[in-house]
This record gives C-alpha cells, sequence and structure tokens, in this order.
C-alpha cells in the first residue's frame, strides 16, 4: 500500500504505519510545522518520506495512494471540508481516508468537586470563543466527523469511538502527558481573565506538580478521553 499521514506531527505513527505496509510499499508524512517534520523524519530513521507541507496544497501527485490517514488535524483548518475533499484527490479509486480525533470529556477532571470543573470548562470556552471565534459547536467537532466524510460525498462511512480512561496512580508517561496538554497547554494563566481570584488560585495548586493538592497525584484523579475514528471510500 501507498500510505500518507496528513498532519503526521512529530511522527508517532508513521513506524506502525510502516510495518503495516506490505514490501514495496510507501509511507508519506507530512505536516506544516517546520520542526515537527524535523522531528519526524528523525523517528523514521528515513524509511519514511517526510515532508514540511500544508495540507490544502499538499506536494503530491493525484490519484497515487491507497490511504490518508489524520488525526487530530482536520478539525483545525478553517474549511474542514475542502481539506477532506483536498485529500481526497491523493488518493487512487476504491482508496480510504481514516480521520481520528481525540477529546477530553468534560466532566471528568475533578470528581471530588464539581463546582469547579464546571467553572473551569466554562472559562475554557470563553477564551476560545473570544481568542479563535470558536463557539461550542466548533468545540465539539470532534462529533461532526461523520457528517464530514458524507459531505465529501465518500461511500461507505462509518465511525467508531473508544474510551481511554485513566486512574491514579497514573503511569509517569500519562502524568507528563497529561500535564502538558491539559494543564499546562489548556488551562493555565490564560483562565485568569475568566475565572474567580478564589477559584483561579485552586485550579493552580491543582495543576503544580509542586504543591500538596496536585490533582494528578491524588488518590481519587480519575479521567475519560475518547478517540472516534471515521472512515471512508472515494469512489
Amino acid at each position: 500500500m501507498r500510505v500518507v499521514d496528513a498532519g503526521c506531527g512529530t511522527g508517532a505513527a508513521l513506524p506502525w504505519l510502516l510495518q503495516a505496509v506490505e514490501r514495496g510499499g510507501l509511507v508519506v508524512g507530512f505536516d506544516l510545522a517546520a520542526a515537527h517534520a524535523q522531528a519526524a523524519h528523525a523517528c523514521t530513521a528515513a524509511h519514511a518520506t517526510v515532508l514540511q507541507a500544508d495540507l490544502m496544497k499538499p506536494p503530491l501527485a493525484r490519484a497515487g495512494f491507497d490511504l490518508i490517514w489524520s488525526v487530530n488535524t482536520i478539525n483545525h483548518l478553517r474549511d474542514p471540508l475542502q481539506g477532506v475533499r483536498t485529500l481526497a484527490t491523493l488518493l487512487r479509486p476504491g482508496g480510504r481516508i481514516a480521520f481520528g480525533q481525540s477529546s477530553f470529556v468534560p466532566d471528568m477532571y475533578f470528581a471530588w468537586n464539581a463546582r469547579l470543573e464546571r467553572m473551569t470548562n466554562e472559562a475554557v470556552r470563553q477564551y476560545y470563543l473570544e481568542r479563535y471565534g470558536l463557539d461550542e459547536r466548533a468545540l465539539a467537532n470532534v462529533r461532526g466527523l461523520l457528517g464530514l466524510l458524507r459531505r465529501a460525498q465518500l461511500r461507505n462511512v462509518s465511525v467508531r469511538t473508544c474510551m481511554i480512561e485513566r486512574v491514579s496512580p497514573l503511569a509517569s508517561e500519562d502524568e507528563a502527558y497529561i500535564l502538558e496538554a491539559i494543564f499546562r497547554g489548556t488551562w493555565g494563566e490564560r483562565l485568569r481573565p475568566y475565572l474567580c481570584g478564589e477559584d483561579f488560585a485552586e485550579l493552580g495548586r491543582l495543576c503544580d506538580p509542586l504543591h500538596v493538592q496536585f490533582a494528578l497525584r491524588r488518590p481519587d484523579f480519575h479521567y475519560l478521553q475518547s478517540f472516534t475514528l471515521a472512515v471512508g471510500e472515494i469512489a
């Protein structure tokens, strides 16, 4: 098979895509960020082709691939539908597109403090609305993958969601991931204008690995993350 990882990031999926294709197959990964493309190239030991490229202008031959794999990428585009249609032009007849999207279940961070959990989620929504103009519908795009593939007129569209559950004590890798992706990358100082002083201070304590109240080391820490995979074929 000939496979494209569109929005390959730092290349986490490239090694197992390489394992999955038969001998003589090809795996191409591309990402808009130069740093990501460089890291992806390093992790594949030159067995995959890695490019820095814009998904909306892929530097690849049309009708030359069997599968487009893309995770946590399509929903970041200003025009996701056009992105799907652009990627579909790279596929041979009968080729497939597989879109993966992860999402955090919004009421499963602080099981011991439902009010702070609710206020934090509302603060995140307000931040994205003011900073990026994204409303609640845009923030729920994971549920729109099915419709997106059908609007692009793909056939045999299917969708499946699995849950990833994490409870304390967390593995060091899980703790590092949650700390970076949520506690630093999503929350933190950016939420200060949207929370009262007392709530922001408590959130800060829960997000601070050096504080005794650090949430990820509480014995009752428990949260869920979903992963949705939507697949469709071109005619």
